[in-house]
């Protein structure tokens, strides 16, 4: 028997060597970084501006597709709470704000005086929004556009998910209250889209549905200046998109298209085999697919249904490696699933929400791991809306593109300290980030 040689490993150094010391996120960021970073023009990937309205006009209600108006009372993170005073450095930067607090009185005067700009600026206020934030193109999720969104400062991203529930949702799972009002949000824009392709009523079988009212929907905005389609879907069920078969597709839609009650299963066959279709036909159109994964608004909101993972199935798919798919809002807290996700070679993500969200150090840790992973599928994006008079999307807007500055700053520091990247390759990747991966991704030219 060979002679056994005992090791005496001290358990303070096993403990060193398996579970090393979790990185220290970085606390100051190099201040020529952080000027270098100051100057680039950004695309936003994601956002939902509100369009100019005049005096007397009719208030903006295209913004989103999914009203919030009904929703049980639910908590908003305290970044996003109105009265949270970093809005007072927005309020100082856009509109000449010389206060340091939020009185009402001065509130008053702080929507006075952006009412002033609105009626100065006109059709031309949205572009000067983005002049004052540092924003070269702003895609605009919203139902339609409208005075003042217009080509090239903004881009549009249409809904895809009425598309996708032609079927009588009164059946819907009851665990989510809030379904009643997102399903009705849903049934509405479907109302429109048939009304737009010059279709009196839903088509007798799927194969006319998809010609007469899908495909055609999405040929219509293509031609209308979309550059890519969103799906909110996991406001109203997880984003496990599996393969459905043609056939039972076919044979659900024909069972229910004239009324009745499709089962839970039966539903979820047709969405998965509409999600696909869409997808495809998006790909052919050369319109990237934009899909919702954060934990969304609303108290009941399903946080599991929204992991990315849940979409690797459609990511897999050979049929659809011609269509690029962007994980809106990076799939918080989920970001590593995402980061695993975007070494696909058409799976990109951005981090808007994320920048409203998080303050910029927690950012700056998301950041990190992906500019580490897969920098060149990384997106700046703010999610820029409104919320009230005095908080609206311009105000959104400037926190959220502040709070990046700072996190990829804080990001790519940290980079350089550890030796990852040179100053050059800092200044590479914030370009990249903030505007050259949107560029190439969209195949769009600088303004």
């Amino acid at each position: 028997m060979k002679n056994r040689i005992a090791l005496f490993i001290p358990l303070w150094l096993i403990l060193v060597l398996v579970f090393p010391r979790p990185q220290a996120a970085q606390s100051s960021a190099d201040p020529q970084l952080v000027a270098e970073i100051a100057k680039i023009k950004a695309i936003d990937n994601h956002a939902h501006p509100l369009r100019f309205v005049a005096e007397g006009d009719k208030p903006d209600d295209e913004y989103d597709a999914l009203p919030i108006e009904g929703l049980e009372p639910f908590a908003l993170p305290p970044r996003l709470n109105p009265a949270n005073p970093e809005y007072i450095g927005a309020w100082r930067a856009l509109f000449g704000y010389n206060h340091n607090d939020m009185s009402e009185a001065h509130v008053k005067e702080l929507i006075a005086a952006k009412q002033r700009v609105m009626r100065e600026r006109g059709d031309g206020y949205p572009a000067w929004v983005l002049d004052q934030l540092g924003i070269e193109t702003m895609f605009a999720n919203r139902v339609a556009m409208g005075r003042g969104l217009t080509a090239p400062r903004y881009r549009w991203v249409s809904f895809a998910d009425p598309l996708m529930f032609p079927l009588n949702t009164e059946a819907a799972p009851k665990s989510n209250p809030d379904s009643r009002v997102f399903y009705a949000g849903e049934a509405k824009l479907l109302k429109r889209y048939l009304v737009e392709s010059k279709v009196a009523a839903l088509p007798a079988t799927l194969d006319e549905y998809l010609k007469k009212v899908v495909t055609a929907t999405l040929e219509r905005q293509k031609r209308d200046g979309a550059v890519a389609v969103k799906f909110e879907a996991a406001y109203l069920r997880r984003l496990d998109f599996d393969d459905a078969r043609e056939s039972e597709a076919r044979r659900i839609y024909a069972k229910y298209v004239k009324g009745g009650d499709p089962r839970t299963a039966e539903y979820k066959a047709l969405q998965d085999y509409l999600f696909r279709y869409i997808a495809r036909e998006a790909g052919r159109l050369e319109l990237a697919v934009h899909i919702h994964a954060i934990d969304g608004v609303g108290s009941f909101y399903k946080q599991s249904g929204s992991n990315p993972l849940l979409l690797e199935s459609a990511f897999n798919d050979p049929g659809l490696r011609k269509t690029n798919f962007v994980i809106v809002h990076g799939g918080y807290p989920f970001t590593k699933h995402t980061a695993s996700l975007m070494s696909k070679s058409n799976v990109y993500a951005d981090f808007s929400l994320q920048t409203l969200l998080l303050y910029p150090r927690a950012l700056s840790e998301v950041l990190r791991n992906w500019l580490e992973f897969c920098p060149d599928k990384v997106l700046f994006g703010t999610d820029a809306f409104a919320f009230t008079p005095e908080v609206g999307w311009e105000e959104n807007g400037w926190l959220a593109i502040t709070s990046t500055r700072q996190a990829l700053a804080l990001a790519l520091t940290g980079m350089m300290n550890d030796g990852e990247i040179t100053r050059d390759r800092a200044l590479e990747l914030a370009r990249m980030v903030m505007r050259e991966n949107a560029l190439r991704l969209y195949n769009l030219k600088s303004n």
